[in-house]
């Protein structure tokens, strides 16, 4: 039943994306001309536009297919959705470029109405989906559109999925019911019931209506994992496998071709790759550069008024640990009182902290201290994004105390990150940090640092933690 209704709605949304399409072309066209009258003679009137549709509405949601955009996204971020709209109308605006200028050989066509398409198209789309996502969710939240599956296996990765399906109710998952060998029927956990054994599933999938099936085996029963997987496909459900060792594999795992022998690597990084090293700094330089002429006005009003209301250095320099466990100077604007090496070493900042200055104060809390970092990316100390360099004294501590928080080091740190991206700033769970941290590492793309930079406009500049 919820297969039949996805189906219909990405019918519904591939209908609706083309008369959003041919609606955004044309009024591209009158607006464009609106704003900008043309100073010639000649130019090519709207019939010519409406020449090109038959071949761009395919275009754009063949491109969109590609995009994953027709993907059941339940789980999914609204701001990942948001950068594959994007990414596929670049995509298609090159594409629609190359067929104008180059195949149909017509310069006339106006490149201004074309990008002025491609920002509409990005806005009514991104509208219309921001839209339809809100109403499933409230419709899942109301127990409407529900998909309902059953663990087998009671395991740490099988709480932890319906530690994430508690907290989420607008995803629509409901668990009905968990098979273990080793936890007695009738035990709960989260109002969640053991029905069984495994050797209830011969029983239990005819009877019940189920849209998924969750393998969430502990790492004893795996041997069972093949005869499970076998029951779950004959009887045409839908199933998934949540692994028991997801605290040592990556969340996308590395696999390697050994003849015919699938080999999951431990850990991949792909900035351990010589061209996406160079792709990543070459990024950076650029972007600093532009960084710093853009935010020079705000730079040097800043530096007056740390300079005018409290005595001391405009820069703060303080030491971190960068890439390879190298300790650099990060450069901050001062936004407390002078004091003595000792006590600045104690601690972070709290709450209400009589040493942080009222310019100070503003400063942290929009992030505006953040920027002299630009100079630390330009010189390669940094990256523009990454995780967030740590004091040495922090990071002795954090090593004995935290699993794998030493991975962070396996890259340049960042002015922003995924974990500060998601909330994890300031005074916020450390673990917690380090898990994202680790994340961003083993699924690092060009595309990704572009997705954490768009984010950081929405979600990173003000940080409600900064004291």
């Amino acid at each position: 039943m919820i297969r039949d209704n996805q189906q219909i709605l990405n019918r519904i949304n591939v209908v609706i994306d083309a008369v959003i399409v041919a609606v955004s072309m044309i009024l591209a066209f009158h607006l464009y001309f609106f704003i900008k009258p043309p100073q010639w003679i000649y130019y090519l009137g709207i019939e010519y536009y409406y020449q090109i549709l038959p071949f761009v509405v395919p275009g754009y949601i063949l491109v969109y297919s590609f995009c994953d955009i027709y993907t059941s996204h339940r789980t999914g971020r609204r701001y990942w959705e948001l950068f594959q709209l994007i990414k596929a109308n670049i995509i298609g605006l090159l594409a629609l470029m190359l067929f104008v200028y180059n195949i149909a050989r017509d310069i006339n066509y106006s490149r201004g109405v074309l990008v002025m398409f491609c920002m509409l198209n990005i806005f009514f789309c991104g509208l219309y989906r921001g839209i339809l996502r809100q109403i499933l969710r409230n419709f899942r939240k109301k127990g409407y559109n529900i998909k309902h599956v059953l663990l087998v296996g009671y395991s740490r990765s099988a709480e932890s999925y319906m530690d994430r399906i508690r907290e989420n109710p607008q995803w629509g998952y409901d668990v009905v019911g968990v098979l273990d060998e080793h936890v007695p029927a009738g035990a709960m956990y989260h109002g969640v019931k053991v029905l069984g054994t495994l050797g209830n599933l011969e029983y239990i999938l005819p009877e019940h209506k189920l849209d998924e099936i969750v393998i969430a085996l502990p790492l004893e029963d795996y041997e069972k994992l093949e005869e499970t997987v076998s029951i779950c496909e004959k009887f045409g459900v839908h199933t998934k496998f949540v692994p028991d060792y997801n605290s040592v594999i990556p969340t996308k795992p590395y696999t390697e071709d050994l003849g015919g022998l699938p080999v999951i690597n431990i850990r991949y990084v792909p900035l351990t790759n010589s061209g996406n090293i160079f792709v990543k700094r070459l990024f950076d330089i650029f972007a600093s550069l532009l960084g710093i002429i853009i935010t020079s006005p705000v730079m040097l009003l800043v530096a007056i008024l740390v300079k005018l209301t409290s005595k001391g250095p405009i820069i703060f320099k303080q030491e971190r640990v960068g890439l390879h466990n190298k300790t650099f100077q990060m450069y901050k604007f001062r936004s407390m009182r002078v004091q003595s090496e000792k006590r600045e070493k104690k601690g972070w900042t709290r709450k209400n902290d009589p040493r942080v200055t009222p310019i100070g104060r503003l400063i942290r809390k929009t992030s505006i201290d953040e920027l002299p970092q630009l100079f630390n990316i330009l010189k390669g100390d940094m990256s523009l994004v990454g995780p967030r360099p740590e004091r040495p004294q922090f990071v002795e501590k954090f090593m004995e105390e935290i699993p794998r928080y030493n991975v962070k080091h396996q890259v340049r740190p960042g002015l922003t990150g995924w974990a500060q991206v998601n909330g994890l700033r300031g005074d916020t769970s450390i673990r917690k940090r380090v898990e994202y941290d680790i994340y961003y590492i083993e699924n690092w793309s060009f595309f990704f640092d572009i997705k954490i930079i768009i984010m950081t406009f929405f979600t990173g500049f003000i940080n409600k933690n900064a004291y």
